[in-house]
């Protein structure tokens, strides 16, 4: 049970946090489970009653070690009427897991006072139930069943909050997990929302992770606490109808589908407000996970802004900067609707100390007028500086067996291309080796991979195995990029010629390949000290080999696999006793 604010108190926006780790005494889960956050309450006639505040879909967690823990955030402010005084929430775990491995969990709500947006009243639970899809003998058509309602008459807002996801992979296109559909929303017979419902996981900010996470996959991915999908309608009193229909299909074999769909329909009055902007979120610079891919940042400040107001937000003035230095004014002009959001990049360097930053972005003048709440006008992030590296260096990449999705390019402050590897200059399975020479500076290195599958992906034998190092002029490495990337990597820096050497000895690259394996595999090291190392096999948490070596700077060390059984492993390398590399393979039958 939680205690929330008493009905007295006046909410003006909640945040929903939900935090996963590793158990201190047992392992962390495996596998992409979906589990559902539900709020539970007893109405004013003593009935119980439940809405979905939010749904996590589980990472494979085998390869993280003690101390991890990853934090998702969601708005669940529609659900505020109903977050007051005690109220009890649930976490619905629908994995079937062994003893051995589990999740520490922690929910925490960041409940924000002040003046509602727009007056609450009411909600109409909409559809809310696992429904088969493809299957012959039970058209979902027959269960989506289209909804009657009525707008009270201070209503003039309707907003419908949808959390869907696909599950079950049947023939012939693998639905509901692995295949795209269309899903399409009407409001009195008039189509108001029609998507696509299919998601690109190779963005996943949780990377890399111990299965298939860049699978592309039915609206969700693994290791993700869904945002709902909300469509907000004007609305007149009266009564109404709402339906919600999804692409005719049928199964042919292996029928399992389902839709897993929980909605509501919230009522609202118009926005207290006139003029009223709020700033939602600072997502560069900002050291929170959910932004991790693209922090720390060397330029471009990116800032989403929300009109709360009943007139359309034409203009707003922008200050931002990090606090310490000079701040700077931008002018956004548009045309936004209410609680419609503009996301704004403004070219420009990110200043910024060695270490721990602070930066704050505040909104003023909204269409020229003054705001009718400050209360939201403001955020401070902290964020890192984006590390140091010599004006001089070498970069070594080695290509796999699919060079063309792959693109390596640095970026000045200029936002200027200044050294690209297209996959037309590259060939399969070479090491290449660039010398850089840069001006003190910022600058962006990154690759990308147009198949979303990184350099090296351990499902994916074929297309082998690659990577990009950064090296000193003696050798040195003082970045490894993470191979199992997804769709891309970055890394931002500031050259200077004062570059100190002082973290290199803790500098390591590994590599195990190929990581479906029938008889052998090979661990890949690269350090820059000479140190005792120690090689744990582990199946079903318990250790099945242990390899130690009392002298190790670089090497190949080739293992052997074949007494051991099929299904999961985890290899993991520990330097010095202390864990570097922890990474899933497969051990499969030979063909």
């Amino acid at each position: 049970m939680g205690v929330f604010p008493s009905e007295k108190e006046s909410i003006r926006k909640v945040m929903m946090n939900v935090t996963l780790g590793r158990p201190d005494s047992l392992f962390a889960a495996h596998w992409d489970y979906l589990d559902h956050i539900k709020l539970r309450k007893k109405d004013a006639k003593g009935k119980w009653v439940e809405y979905e505040l939010g749904r996590m879909l589980t990472p494979y967690g085998s390869i993280y070690n003690n101390g991890w823990n990853w934090t998702w955030k969601v708005d669940v402010t529609d659900f505020s009427p109903f977050l007051r005084d005690s109220v009890q929430v649930d976490y619905i775990h629908t994995g079937y897991e062994n003893k051995t491995v589990g999740w520490a969990l922690t929910i925490d709500f960041e409940i924000v006072s002040g003046p509602p947006v727009q007056k609450s009243l009411g909600i109409v639970p909409l559809w809310n139930a696992a429904y088969k899809y493809g299957d012959p003998k039970e058209k979902i058509e027959d269960n989506l069943l289209p909804i009657s309602y009525e707008s009270v008459p201070e209503a003039k807002y309707n907003r419908i909050r949808i959390q869907h996801t696909g599950h079950g992979a049947d023939r012939p296109k693998g639905c509901s997990e692995f295949c795209s559909r269309w899903r399409e929303l009407k409001f009195d017979g008039k189509t108001i929302d029609h998507r696509n419902m299919w998601k690109d996981c190779g963005g996943n900010p949780l990377y890399p992770q111990g299965g298939t996470w860049v699978t592309d996959r039915a609206y969700w991915c693994p290791g993700e606490l869904q945002l709902p999908d909300i469509i907000d309608l004007k609305t007149t009193a009266g009564k109404h109808s709402i339906s919600l229909e999804m692409e005719p299909y049928t199964a042919t074999a292996n029928i399992q589908a389902v839709e897993n769909i929980a909605s509501y329909l919230f009522q609202y009055s118009a926005p207290v407000q006139k003029n009223d902007v709020a700033i939602d979120r600072v997502i560069v610079p900002n050291n929170e996970q959910q932004y991790s891919r693209l922090n720390p940042a060397s330029f471009n400040p990116h800032f989403v802004i929300r009109n709360l107001g009943s007139e359309n937000l034409r203009s707003v003035v922008v200050t931002y900067g990090t606090d310490g230095f000079p701040k700077e004014t931008y002018r956004w002009k548009g045309n936004l609707e209410f609680n419609q959001t503009a996301e704004i990049i403004i070219p420009g360097e990110i200043k910024s100390k060695e270490g721990k930053n602070s930066y704050t972005v505040s909104l003023s003048n909204p269409n020229g007028t003054k705001d009718g709440w400050m209360g939201d006008n403001e955020i401070t992030t902290s964020f890192e500086s984006p590390n140091v590296l010599p004006t001089r260096f070498i970069l070594q990449y080695l290509t796999n067996n699919n060079p063309k999705d792959n693109t390596v390019f640095l970026i000045d402050k200029k936002g200027d291309t200044i050294f690209r590897k297209l996959p037309s200059n590259v060939e399969a399975n070479k090491v290449y080796k660039d010398t850089i020479n840069l001006k003190e500076g910022k600058y962006e290195l990154g690759i990308t991979d147009k198949a979303g599958d990184g350099l090296e992906f351990w499902s994916n034998r074929r297309q082998g195995d690659g990577y990009l190092r950064l090296f000193d002029l003696k050798g040195n490495i003082i970045h490894a990029f993470e191979s199992d990337f997804g769709n891309s990597e970055r890394l931002c820096f500031t050259a200077s010629s004062n570059f100190k050497e002082d973290g290199l000895p803790g500098k390591y690259a590994f590599s195990v390949f190929p990581r479906v394996v029938s008889d052998k595999t090979e661990l890949s090291v690269v350090s820059n000290k000479t140190s005792k190392m120690t090689v744990l096999i582990t199946i079903d948490g318990v250790i099945y080999e242990q390899h130690d070596y009392s002298s190790v700077k670089n090497g190949l060390f080739p293992f052997s696999m074949d007494s051991m059984p099929s299904g999961r492993i985890i290899f993991e390398v520990l330097m010095d006793g202390v864990s570097k590399f922890k990474v899933r393979l497969n051990k499969v039958a030979k063909q």
